[in-house]
């Protein structure tokens, strides 16, 4: 029988607060796991234990900036005092800058770098020597279509994004032996509040001209939501996916296997 219990498995959700790192962490807390997440901010923290409470979820919070390798040293063992060895890690946490390339500066470029691309490094290597261990352990990277494709505006995005489909990659090629399996999910465009403005009618009932696009592009013809993320979320943590390593599932309603609808 296929296996995708997550029961008493312990679960790291960098960025879990809301969005996507908070869907995936609530499936893999439905599917049996014990939930660990950080943010930022006191604020986040307190609104995302609320939300967990809401849904029965005991999580673990954390405030932790996973660009600071000390930080993430004490998160992780912090964690394994009070839950025990991070059977699953999801490196979610991620931001965005979009600004063109030459109007964007070196800091700005190397916060996204640091961000999207470092930090899944530092919190990997925080966790991997624990999974060796214990004998097994699931990574999952937040890609991105980007991981595939540039667009104007994300040159920062784009490069991270690449980066970390290549991160999973290797990860997946060192340390495979020990029973660990690194994989990738890369969403399409989700439909969340951040992206909300995107999708809201114009004054004459028409699509937004960004909304009318996506759709046209995907031919799924409609945005993902964070629900669609969480049972490839539970696959690729579960037993189900033991042979499943080094690969970036893409869940974007099948945007990159498509050209787009001839022009009318």
């Amino acid at each position: 029988m296929v296996n995708f219990s997550l029961k008493d498995k312990v679960a790291l959700v960098t960025g879990g607060s809301y969005g996507i790192g908070f869907a995936i962490a609530k499936a893999l807390a439905q599917a049996g796991a014990r939930i660990a997440f950080n943010c930022r901010s006191e604020e986040h923290l307190n609104q995302a234990l609320s939300d967990y409470q809401e849904l029965g979820i005991d999580a673990l919070g954390y405030i932790c900036d996973v660009t600071s390798e000390e930080q993430v040293q004490h998160m992780v063992e912090d964690i394994k005092q009070r839950m025990g060895i991070i059977d699953i890690l999801v490196n979610n946490a991620g931001i965005i800058k979009r600004i063109p390339m030459t109007e964007m500066t070196v800091d700005e470029y190397k916060q996204v770098i640091d961000v999207d691309l470092t930090a899944p490094f530092i919190v990997s290597k925080a966790v991997i020597p624990g999974m060796i261990t214990k004998g097994h352990g699931k990574i999952i990277n937040i890609c991105s279509m980007m991981s595939e494709l540039g667009r104007e505006t994300v040159s920062a995005y784009a490069a991270a994004k690449g980066g970390l489909k290549m991160l999973t990659r290797n990860i997946a090629s060192e340390y495979g032996e020990y029973n660990i399996q690194c994989n990738g999910i890369g969403p399409g465009y989700i439909a969340t509040p951040q992206t909300a403005p995107l999708r809201e009618r114009q004054a004459d009932g028409s699509r937004h001209p960004f909304d009318s696009f996506i759709v046209a592009k995907t031919p799924a013809a409609r945005w993902g939501t964070t629900e669609d993320l969480e049972g490839p979320a539970v696959f690729l943590a579960s037993d189900a996916s033991n042979f499943v390593n080094g690969h970036i599932l893409y869940v974007d309603g099948g945007i990159l296997a498509y050209i787009g609808k001839q022009p009318k």
